[in-house]
Parts: C-alpha cells; sequence; structure tokens
C-alpha cells in the first residue's frame, strides 16, 4: 500500500526562509525541510495498481505556472486546543484551479470527490496535547512577508509514518505549462 498526496515543494530560498521563522514556541514539532510542502489533494492508501494510475491522471493535467505569494500566519484547533501552525499563500485562484483539476482526475481514477473546503497554506509545526503560546510568531512571520514565487510544477508525494513522525518523498514531478495561458 502507498499513502501518497499531491503538493507543491515550494523553492529551496523559501523553504530557508520557512526555517528561519521555525523556534521559540513550546511543545512545538517544527517541519523539517522535506516536510515543508502546500498540500494541493490528500489522496490517503491505494495499491500499486492505484497508485500508477494516479500518476498517470496527474501526468494528464494541462495548466499554467503562476506566481504565489506567502501571507499571514493561522493555526487550525482541534478540541479547544492548538494542532497546528501555518502560513497562508496567495492568491488563492491559481490554488484552487489546479486543486480541482487534481480532484478531477483523481475522480476519473475511481477515487471519491474532495468533500473538505480547501485552505492553501503550509504547515509550519504540529503541536502535542501541551501546545505553546503563538503570541510572539506574528512578529517572526515578517520574516517570509513578501516572499514570493513562481510555482512551475506539483508533485505527486509518498507518506510514510513512523513513531518519530511522517517522512515524505517525491514519486514524481509533474511540469505545468511555461506561457500557457488559461483560455489556450
Amino acid at each position: 500500500m502507498h499513502r501518497l498526496f499531491v503538493a507543491i515543494q515550494p523553492p529551496r530560498a523559501v523553504r530557508d526562509r520557512l526555517r528561519a521563522m521555525m523556534g521559540g514556541v513550546p511543545h512545538a514539532r517544527w517541519q523539517s525541510d522535506e516536510q515543508l510542502h502546500l498540500t494541493l489533494r490528500f489522496i490517503g492508501e491505494v495499491d500499486h495498481h492505484q497508485a500508477t494510475d494516479i500518476a498517470v491522471a496527474l501526468g494528464q493535467i494541462h495548466l499554467p505556472r503562476f506566481s504565489l505569494a506567502l501571507d499571514g500566519i493561522g493555526q487550525f484547533d482541534r478540541r479547544g486546543r492548538i494542532d497546528a501552525l501555518w502560513i497562508g499563500v496567495r492568491p488563492h485562484d491559481p490554488l484552487k484551479a489546479l486543486h480541482n483539476k487534481i480532484d478531477q482526475a483523481l475522480v476519473r481514477v475511481g477515487l471519491a470527490p474532495e468533500t473538505r473546503a480547501y485552505l492553501p497554506h503550509i504547515t509550519l509545526a504540529r503541536f502535542g496535547r501541551h501546545a505553546g503560546t503563538l503570541g510572539h510568531l506574528p512578529l517572526q512571520a515578517g520574516i517570509a512577508a513578501g516572499v514570493s514565487f513562481e510555482v512551475s510544477d506539483f508533485c505527486l508525494y509518498e507518506s510514510v509514518l513512523s513513531h518519530e513522525g511522517s517522512s515524505y518523498t517525491i514519486v514524481e514531478r509533474y511540469a505545468l505549462a511555461h506561457g500557457f495561458t488559461a483560455a489556450g
């Protein structure tokens, strides 16, 4: 079985900027360089044949490259406690278009459509039961303010869970078109 998801890997310079923000929050489990990504679609566990079908279907997606900028810190709460700390991106429209194309491709190979609302973000840290305070972190977010980058591809990732956390491996990269327009 393969545990898969589709995501954008930010360029090295952006990941370096994000890692520079990390620290100073008690009980935070900061993401490693390999874990910094912007999820487009979680797939979950599939067998080898379905993984192959997914890889082929993703290769049929044709959209233009686009630019993103890091934008604002947020958090996800679970049962009244902080579960994850993330940084947002803008604009959302090209990400939602790519998310929708990926979802359509995955439905064509037999996966259920995505039912959760899509909120584009890059997870910076996860928390256990003893979440730290986040009061000073938005000041550190200034390190990443205005950082933009071109999205030239997206990736199919495999996630392997262990008692030390998740490790992510890029299985395949899919290039977005250069100079291609949405109307073209």
